[in-house]
């Protein structure tokens, strides 16, 4: 009999910057099924967070992990931060699946790589899971306060993506304020409320949408001025901003945006890298996911170099400036705003390789 031929291949999938390690965990168990991605670790040990998601598959599993691991360099280093891109997958639904002995032996494969790889919370773990990691490996950020870590790194995440909208916001209309601007945001989870939440304190007008009634709900009981809706990417809006899972933004979804900017904390937006050249050619501004969701893990790393809390959201808010520079570059260059955030990060991590001080000299 031929041995079995894997699904997706690994090695090959990103030529043109490669995975250093991909790991495959399993314990029947607990009926633990997890994938560990370390895409690169040149600037620091490799930091992402751990997505809890019932996949449809073990290759749709890879397929993610790999993606996200590699967002995550590009993440870590256009911010400036000292850490490498990773990410990992638990197969599964967290309803039914996760249990403290599952988490618990996750966190010990954790701890196995030997903090190469430092894990964190994404879609499907919470703070109170991360505690329950760390039981098994010192390599996690993110606990409660209690535990001695920072807390959800939810409202990071969507504080610096509310700069990110308001960068944005001034290139396209030649100001920061968003008083007075129809947003659409999608996803109202622990990052997607949060931002909605800023917006409408910031004087913006929005619609949102969940597939959660508990989500949507709580929306509907906390911040009545909201408008809910079934779905938010062709609504007649300013700024179409997707804060749920990925890919939503295709080459069929791109005609129907109404929005004049697109920018928003999910990750993998873009469901091939060609989508990005439709919505320049409709006149529509994308900020790069992995520039504007950089909030979670810049609280990571602060965590991890003992930054005091306090100071977190001073540099959580310099998003702003990395997103005017990724776009100022991308005007000047020519180039896609994508190109121009991923040739930030490609210069600083070849710096690192070659010794030299990070920082992108623009021609």
């Amino acid at each position: 009999m031929s041995a079995p031929q894997p699904s997706a291949p690994v090695f090959g999938r990103f030529p043109d910057f490669p995975h250093e390690q991909v790991t495959f965990c399993q314990d029947p168990e607990t009926g633990l099924r997890a994938i560990i991605a370390i895409h690169d670790s040149t600037l620091g040990p490799a930091v992402g967070g751990t997505r809890f998601h019932p996949y449809a598959s073990e290759a749709e599993a890879l397929t993610d992990v790999l993606r996200l691991s590699r967002g995550m360099t590009y993440k870590n280093a256009v911010a400036g931060l000292p850490c490498g891109g990773a990410k990992a997958v638990i197969i599964g639904d967290p309803d039914t699946i996760k249990s403290e002995a599952l988490l618990e032996t996750y966190g010990r494969f954790v701890q196995s790589l030997g903090g190469r790889y430092v894990t964190a919370g994404d879609v499907g773990i919470s703070a109170a899971d991360l505690d329950v990691i760390g039981r098994g490996t010192d390599h996690v950020l993110g606990r409660t306060t209690t535990a001695g870590g920072y807390g959800d790194s939810g409202p990071m995440t969507a504080y610096g993506a509310f700069h990110a909208l308001r960068a944005a916001a001034a290139v396209r209309w030649g100001t920061a304020e968003l008083a007075g601007r129809t947003v659409g945001v999608e996803g109202l989870g622990k990052v997607g409320y949060e931002l909605v939440r800023l917006l409408v304190e910031a004087g913006a007008t929005v619609t949102a949408a969940d597939i959660s009634a508990p989500a949507r709900e709580r929306v509907r009981r906390e911040l009545p001025a909201v408008l809910l809706a079934e779905r938010v990417i062709d609504a007649p809006v300013d700024i179409y901003a997707p804060c749920a899972l990925g890919a939503t933004l295709t080459s069929d979804s791109v005609p129907t945006i109404h929005a004049a900017v697109v920018c928003g904390a999910a990750n993998n937006q873009l469901a091939t890298p060609e989508v990005e050249q439709q919505l320049v050619e409709r006149d529509i501004l994308w900020v790069p996911d992995f520039v504007a969701s950089a909030g979670g893990v810049t609280t990571g790393s602060a965590e991890y170099r003992r930054i005091p809390l306090e100071e977190v959201p001073a540099q959580v808010a310099k998003i702003f400036d990395t997103v005017t520079e990724v776009l100022d570059l991308a005007r000047r260059q020519g180039i896609l705003p994508g190109a121009a955030a991923e040739d930030l990060a490609h210069n600083r991590i070849q710096q690192a390789r070659t010794g030299l001080k990070p920082g992108y000299l623009p021609s």
